[in-house]
């Protein structure tokens, strides 16, 4: 296993190109920098407004910088090595580079799962206890669910990617995909992964289930609590208030569900490689899409800025 392992680490591995899934690589390479620069925009901007104007300054705009924080870091994990591999011709990555990769891509997953459901009782909080908000959502409250989001999701993914880069991989260097991720990994492993696998199901359901049970609960009390007072305005103003989260949620959510809670047999590379462009590549162009056109305080506080460029 040393040896084989000693092999790896030297050699590294080959990811395949995203682009060869279609007879025109070069418009699919312009489209997919295109929403790249998009995604670098948008959540730049939005962390921007966020930090400089004092009306944003509230736990939910905080939690929204958060993810769009995550956002960009995400996109930035995969698409950059993408458009050199695809302008080189050169598919390489190191095995230390493969683990970082791999690293970098568990933790923001898992952060983001964690995010979105602090997201939701944030809203809970707001619309359903609105009297105790301030206190159960201060600042340092804030921060813990944030750390929370973030250290949970470290362990998670330190444990899994030192696990999976000790495997004994064979003479195939070939990722059947355009990233190193732990299920495409374990294709190359020389070795029974069936019981690590189960436990990566397992890791799945812990990081997605509580999560989305979490949403569901909030947004069902919200609800719940908004059609008990019978007003037909304050029911559109939570649904206004709710539906960008709730869009989020479903393109995130929606994708990981079937990436990794889905039976091996209805997995195969290719619906793999699309799913996973998805919440890789479109969602972090579109967080900061859906939360600026549809959040009022988000797009004043952009109007602001412009005006004062203007002038």
């Amino acid at each position: 296993m040393a040896w084989q392992m000693n092999q790896t680490s030297e050699a590294g591995f080959l990811l395949l190109d995203l682009f060869r899934i279609t007879q025109a690589p070069w418009t699919l390479f312009i489209v997919t920098m295109l929403v790249f620069l998009v995604a670098l925009l948008g959540n730049t901007t939005i962390i921007i407004l966020i930090w400089a104007d004092p009306v944003l300054h509230s736990p939910m705009y905080f939690l929204i910088s958060q993810l769009s924080l995550m956002d960009l870091l995400y996109i930035s994990t995969f698409v950059p090595k993408m458009a050199l591999d695809f302008l080189t011709e050169d598919h390489r990555i190191s095995f230390t580079g493969c683990g970082f990769q791999l690293f970098l891509f568990m933790t923001l997953v898992a952060a983001e799962c964690l995010l979105l459901a602090f997201m939701a009782y944030d809203r809970y909080m707001a619309i359903c206890h609105p009297l105790r908000y301030a206190i159960f959502m201060r600042p340092l409250v804030c921060v813990r669910l944030v750390l929370i989001s973030w250290l949970g999701a470290l362990l998670n993914a330190l444990i899994h990617v030192v696990y999976t880069l000790t495997l004994p991989y064979c003479a195939s260097r070939e990722i059947h995909h355009f990233f190193c991720e732990i299920p495409a990994l374990l294709k190359l492993v020389c070795a029974d992964t069936s019981g690590y696998e189960n436990a990566l199901f397992v890791s799945g359901v812990i990081f997605l289930l509580p999560p989305i049970s979490a949403i569901l609960a909030s947004y069902g009390s919200i609800l719940s609590t908004v059609l008990g007072i019978g007003s037909s305005q304050g029911l559109k103003k939570a649904l206004a208030t709710c539906s960008s989260h709730m869009i989020v949620v479903s393109l995130f959510y929606g994708a990981a569900i079937i990436k990794y809670l889905l039976p091996k047999s209805y997995h195969s590379p290719e619906l793999d490689e699309v799913v996973s462009v998805l919440y890789t590549i479109l969602t972090p162009m579109l967080n900061p899409l859906i939360y600026s056109l549809r959040n009022k305080d988000v797009a004043r506080a952009f109007m602001k800025v412009l005006r004062k460029q203007g002038r």
